[in-house]
């Protein structure tokens, strides 16, 4: 799901459309805002759903019985299994202030750091001590311990966007574009081992892109932008994460059995990933994330 991003058209111009939504304009703050609240909504829609009922336990301890079962064979996902995730971050962290200093941009690098950063430790301190998975008593051998959001996905989420941060303003949106094939593999692989559920996976990327907006919406606080956004589009970022959640839950609860359930899940963990990062790359993509470059509105 790729959503184009234009400027609203000027007021002076006499081809200017008449329609109010696309007349009206919102400022690139207000677009990169909702972002952010359409993120954390749709995260918490997905905790109550998928967690806090029996209806969404159920259909999704069915896809962990399955793949811990060893009734599917996941070779593919396998890497994941032997990946140090603590020494891979080392790297990315490593790389992420290597580009800033070959750019010269020290605290741009400093600033894509906190955005690698904080969105992991967040997840790990609501799946540890604030969000909790109620036992059910479905009848299924699966652990009830708490796996949302998953740690994973987040950590390959918080990478992708921080590379997009961290590099030049005009790769931006092809990196994203790419990195979200690697969050989807990530996604995917942790779904066919066992290791998390679809709405550990959806809510892993939805947290990252969240906690991202809102820095995004805080540097762009501080320079203002003239031009405006048509309100469709923040109208989009706004409702389309809980759309996605929905419309996720829908799919695999209506799935016909456990084996067509196994395949959704990957399915859909892996096309939701995908969303998430492209859904975001619209409103960050001319955001200048570099401090020591205050007088510049756009990154380059």
């Amino acid at each position: 799901m790729v959503v184009m991003f234009s400027e609203a058209p000027s007021a002076t111009s006499s081809t200017a459309p008449r329609h109010a939504l696309v007349t009206a304009a919102a400022s690139r703050t207000v677009l990169l805002v909702t972002a952010a609240a359409g993120c954390a909504v749709a995260f918490v829609v997905a905790y109550l759903l998928f967690v806090r009922t029996a209806s969404g336990q159920q259909v999704e301890n069915g896809v962990v019985h399955s793949a811990q079962s060893g009734k599917s064979t996941v070779d593919w996902a396998a890497p994941l299994q032997h990946a140090d995730l603590v020494v891979a971050l080392g790297g990315v962290a490593v790389l992420v202030l290597a580009i800033a200093l070959a750019r010269r941009r020290f605290a741009l690098g400093v600033t894509a750091l906190v955005l690698l950063i904080t969105p992991m430790l967040a997840a790990q301190l609501l799946k540890l001590y604030v969000l909790d998975r109620p036992s059910m008593n479905d009848g299924l051998a699966v652990a009830s311990h708490n796996s949302f959001p998953s740690g994973h996905v987040s950590a390959a989420t918080a990478v992708v966007l921080a590379l997009g941060v961290v590099l030049p303003a005009r790769f931006r949106t092809w990196v994203l574009a790419v990195g979200s094939l690697g969050v989807a593999w990530v996604a995917a692989a942790t779904v066919a081992l066992g290791w998390h559920r679809l709405s550990d996976t959806v809510g892993g990327s939805l947290l990252v892109a969240a906690v991202v907006c809102a820095g995004a919406a805080v540097v762009s606080a501080r320079r203002p932008d003239a031009t405006g956004v048509p309100l469709v589009p923040v109208l989009v970022t706004l409702l389309a994460p809980s759309a996605l959640v929905l419309g996720g839950y829908a799919v695999l609860a209506t799935a016909t059995s456990g084996a067509a359930q196994f395949v959704a899940a990957m399915v859909l963990a892996a096309a939701s990933s995908v969303a998430v990062v492209l859904l975001v790359s619209g409103p960050i993509r001319r955001v200048n994330f570099d401090p020591a470059r205050a007088g510049s509105r756009l990154s380059r």
